[in-house]
């Protein structure tokens, strides 16, 4: 299946994942609305994008604003949800309010995201949620994370039974060089690659078109639906 011509919803679309979601989308011939909580991020990104891109603000935990959202939109072929925020910290220190505001965003943004988007797809749609290694490899002050990554893929499971023929898939990615590690300086975040890069069979870090190829391929392929890909470059296997 082509995505030439396919209108395709990406929230979380204005930088990293999203965005190279969008770009290659665009590239094969399709149409593209991003939504984002930034105005300024997403004009960036449309720049980017250059053509056949709509841009919305909207913020993924706003239950309300999430479907008139959709209202606004209309009928779309694929919803490709990659909107997160992601606090990390001790599971006995971090504050439950904190972990809280941690699954508004990543767990009910997706979910509000399926529920809202799902009546307004046409025939042979699809969603592709996205979580990370954390679910399958859980690390030190990750728990919050680890908790609802596994939750987003039971959710992508169980609902692919009730809204077919919707077809919900997850793209699970490893280590990706994304906008995530900006808060690290330059000499961190290669000292961390480079310990990474020793490591992994693939010899090399993630890139956001690494991720953006998967998330294609989950919306084409019309076999695939209540899966869970794995786009680590073998992280799992060491």
């Amino acid at each position: 299946m082509s995505i030439c011509g396919k209108k395709v919803v990406v929230l979380g679309g204005s930088s990293g994942m999203g965005l190279a979601t969008a770009q290659a989308v665009v590239e094969q011939g399709g149409h593209v609305m991003i939504a984002s909580r930034t105005e300024q991020k997403l004009k960036s990104a449309a720049d980017k994008v250059k053509k056949n891109v709509e841009t919305y603000v909207l913020d993924a935990t706003d239950e309300k604003a999430v479907q008139e959202f959709f209202d606004k939109v209309g009928n779309f072929d694929h919803l490709v949800s990659t909107a997160a925020d992601g606090l990390t910290g001790d599971f006995l220190e971090l504050p439950v309010s904190e972990a809280r505001k941690t699954f508004e965003s990543k767990f009910w943004g997706q979910y509000y995201a399926a529920k809202y988007g799902a009546p307004c797809m046409n025939q042979g749609g699809s969603i592709t949620f996205c979580t990370g290694l954390l679910s399958r490899r859980p690390m030190h002050g990750y728990s919050i994370l680890s908790a609802i990554n596994g939750g987003i893929e039971a959710l992508a499971r169980a609902i692919a039974i009730e809204v077919n023929p919707i077809r919900v898939n997850v793209v699970s990615p490893g280590i990706v060089d994304t906008p995530l590690y900006e808060n690290l300086s330059t000499e961190e975040r290669i000292k961390y690659f480079n310990s990474l890069i020793k490591k992994l069979p693939v010899q090399k870090i993630g890139k956001s078109y690494d991720i953006a190829h998967a998330i294609l391929y989950l919306m084409t392929n019309e076999f695939t639906t209540g899966t869970v890909l794995e786009v680590n470059g073998g992280h799992l296997l060491v």
